[in-house]
């Protein structure tokens, strides 16, 4: 299963294995709060990071200023001293903080830049029918996951022995993003007097209410929610002419005057409620348009991140609801999610109920019963309405013409390799995708990889940096033909070592990032000016993120795909299997330096020669 991974708008992520133990309830008196690591383990650790990445005389400048921000009486032990009586004050000191700076206060639209999107090896089916009955099949499972959740009955998740925190899984359900003209907050319908019984299907950009429970409280068969689809369908034939949902794509700043126009009128206004108050949004899409097979995962997994434009699905999507599940015709499908409610190990989790589920028959009966028709969501557009939907679609297909998304299978091997060879498989394709950025772009890069810290009350994530020391000393190693193989295979080991010792630490709450992050907001809320180590030239390229990767495993080659973090950047999913990894690569067309398909070629190779590495050839 997985741990997840996170930065301003968007989804970064780092995952170990997760098992459950079959304790009942969601409480977090299991958990330990979250630690405040001491200040000068941070700021060592601070410039260990910066050593591969900044010339010499800029460290010795970032030296100094944190020598003046730690000295005895100096800013950095006071804004220490508040933090660890924050902890003590709050169930966890940085998680409302993290949330609130890299979401909700995050302007930038959130399909690609923030809400992640996985997409799961298609379905053996093609044509409307089939989408229809698996897509009973599938609201049938997540009804049964809720039901388990209401009951109490999820086992507590455990991760290397320790008991992880479970209180994001209730917030899953019935829960929205909202629009703001500073930032934006979440509402939480679940937790009102009378919760939602329905869900939002959209089809053809249209939207419809469907009541997933009976009048005595039971949930609907799948052959009931089949023949409320074929209802929708019915009254869908035609795409309509204003995608309402493609607002949701704009810059935030954007989208939340359009929203407060949109919902001056009643009808708007309770078209908008249903959505954000339903359990979760079910996208039946049309097909992904098949040029090659080769370019078919590719196309497929950008189809859930952003719906392929507005003429294809993008108007199927309300990007603001924290979980949307995508059904297309031909089989395609996945889910996409918003971050600043939903993170990568609970919908991990849910995943793999459904595809448990899928393999079995439902065996209730449909009570004989009448249901009443789904009812449609309308809208009142008016000229400024439509100008705003007129301005969202330009925008977001702009946003997709830059983004370059290349999904590939490495085939050669897997993380059985390294495992072989007694090293982590994380930390071996974590050095592999240093080297092949340097082989592409002739330097390392600032990089970060995405640790949970659920095993903490209401913990969240932190950032595992790279590249560390010793992997700037492997790669030019191994770029040296001088260099004996001998000696590459040793720091190569080294390499991958120091990863794994980071990621332990990490692992225990003794992160950068995250505390970093905190001493600089408890400087801005107590009215202080902001430290000068982080208005320092050496922060800025250290947190200039070029290379944001998370590893996703999974039971099946499903991948999880999102953009970049900054311009001239790359993204890098990967799920590591036996006998081999599938991998997702992202990058912006508008950078000239940046080529996913490059990268992924770069990939491939240095894979291959790290096998040869280890497993040489006679």
């Amino acid at each position: 299963m997985i741990s997840s991974k996170i930065q301003p708008g968007v989804c970064r992520l780092w995952f170990t294995r997760i098992t459950s133990r079959p304790e009942r309830g969601m409480s977090t008196t299991l958990v330990p709060p979250q630690p405040v690591p001491p200040l000068n383990q941070t700021l060592q650790a601070y410039m260990s990071s910066l050593e591969p990445l900044i010339p010499t005389d800029e460290l010795n400048h970032t030296r100094k200023v944190i020598r003046e921000f730690t000295m005895r009486g100096g800013l950095g032990p006071e804004l220490q001293r508040h933090l660890e009586k924050r902890a003590r004050t709050t169930e966890n000191w940085i998680t409302d903080w993290w949330v609130q700076w890299a979401y909700l206060e995050s302007r930038l639209p959130l399909p690609v830049h923030s809400n992640p999107a996985i997409s799961l090896p298609r379905r053996d089916y093609n044509g409307w029918r089939s989408q229809l009955l698996f897509a009973s099949k599938l609201i049938a499972a997540v009804l049964e996951f809720k039901a388990k959740l209401d009951a109490g009955q999820l086992p507590v998740e455990y991760m290397r022995g320790r008991p992880l925190c479970m209180e994001l899984y209730p917030l899953l359900f019935s829960s929205c993003r909202i629009p703001g003209p500073k930032h934006d907050h979440v509402v939480h319908h679940r937790t009102s007097r009378r919760s939602p019984t329905h869900i939002t299907v959209v089809r053809n950009y249209q939207f419809f209410q469907l009541d997933v429970y009976n009048s005595d409280g039971s949930r609907l068969t799948e052959s009931q929610i089949h023949g409320q689809l074929l209802r929708i369908r019915s009254q869908s034939w035609k795409t309509d002419k204003e995608p309402m949902g493609i607002l949701t794509s704009e810059h935030r700043h954007t989208w939340g005057q359009a929203y407060n126009r949109l919902l001056k009128d009643k009808l708007n206004r309770d078209s908008v409620r249903s959505i954000e108050k339903g359990l979760f949004s079910l996208c039946l899409d049309s097909p992904v348009m098949r040029i090659s097979d080769e370019k078919y995962a590719s196309r497929k997994a950008a189809q859930v991140l952003h719906g392929g434009g507005t003429f294809s699905n993008s108007g199927n999507r309300w990007f603001d609801k924290t979980l949307q599940f995508v059904i297309g015709e031909d089989g395609s499908w996945g889910l996409l999610y918003e971050q600043a409610t939903a993170e990568g190990p609970p919908i991990a989790t849910l995943l793999d109920f459904i595809l448990r589920y899928c393999d079995t028959p439902d065996r209730r009966r449909a009570p004989l019963v009448p249901l009443p028709m789904p009812k449609k969501l309308y809208f009142n557009i008016d000229r400024e309405i439509k100008r705003d939907i007129e301005n969202a679609k330009q925008n977001l297909d702009i946003l997709i013409n830059d983004l370059d998304v290349n999904v590939f299978n490495f085939n050669m091997f897997g993380k059985d390799l390294p495992k072989k060879h007694k090293l982590s498989p994380n930390s071996f394709i974590q050095v592999a995708l240093q080297l092949a950025y340097y082989r592409v772009h002739g330097e390392v890069c600032a990089s970060c990889d995405i640790a949970s810290q659920r095993m903490f009350r209401k913990g969240r994530t932190e950032y595992i940096r790279s590249p560390s020391t010793q992997t700037l000393q492997f790669i030019l190693a191994f770029i040296d033909p001088s260099v004996s193989h001998e000696a590459k295979l040793q720091l190569l080991t080294e390499a991958i070592d120091a990863y794994s010792a980071l990621t332990e630490k990490i692992l225990k709450g003794h992160g950068i990032d995250r505390h970093l992050l905190a001493l600089k907001l408890q400087a801005i809320e107590e009215g202080l000016s902001v430290p000068k180590i982080f208005m320092d030239t050496a922060f800025g390229l250290a947190t200039h993120w070029k290379l944001r990767t998370g590893q996703v495993p999974a039971n099946t080659d499903s991948v999880m795909c999102f953009g970049p973090l900054v311009p001239d950047g790359y993204a890098i999913c990967y799920n590591p299997q036996s006998d081999h990894v599938h991998f997702s690569i992202t990058a912006f067309n508008c950078c000239e330096e940046t080529n996913a398909e490059t990268l992924g070629v770069a990939v491939r190779e240095t894979l291959c020669q790290l096998y040869e590495l280890l497993e040489p050839t006679v």
